[in-house]
């Protein structure tokens, strides 16, 4: 069994990623310190930090001071993990921040920044989620109302129609 830490290839940049390793959560985060300062959040990491009351003081500590270089955010990532091409998404339901995702193994890299705009966003996780319901809720209860509309507009000129068949044929 091999001690040696597996460094990765940051998908931003191309420079070596380094080791943090966060204390309370147990994790080591893949961070370019010496690029661009993006980090990669392998499979489940990411639900260690996303919530305000998660600490990350060890990658505050790690980035404290440094100056990153400005990647081109818009190009196709590949994961340094499976070397798939990550998709864009958004990490919420208010389209602010956008990140890269690897569809396969579950990866996630955010830009230099993204963390804690994505932290500031939400208190916690109940309140993404209340946030995303309500937004879902607003947006199809008006189709479902138009559907609805439409559909009583129907029914109504069927039965129009349907009297007027009625005395037509029937005379009454």
């Amino acid at each position: 069994m091999s001690d040696t830490i597996e460094m990765i290839t940051c998908p931003a940049c191309g420079k070596a990623m380094h080791k943090v390793y966060m204390k309370e959560s147990g994790t080591s985060l893949d961070v370019c310190l010496d690029g661009c300062g993006g980090i990669f959040f392998d499979g489940q990491e990411l639900k260690h930090f996303d919530e305000q009351s998660e600490n990350i003081d060890e990658l505050k500590q790690a980035i404290e001071g440094k100056t990153f270089e400005k990647t081109d955010e818009t190009i196709t990532r590949v994961c340094p993990v499976c070397g798939n091409n990550m998709v864009k998404n958004h990490v919420s339901i208010k389209h602010e921040i956008t990140i890269d995702e690897c569809y396969n193994c579950g990866s996630k890299f955010f830009d230099h920044g993204e963390l804690t705009k994505m932290r500031e966003q939400y208190a916690t996780e109940e309140d993404r989620r209340q946030d995303f319901l309500a937004s879902t809720y607003n947006e199809t209860g008006a189709k479902i109302d138009a559907l609805e509309m439409q559909h009583n507009m129907n029914l109504a000129k069927r039965s129009l129609f349907l009297k007027a068949v009625d005395k037509l044929f029937l005379g009454y």
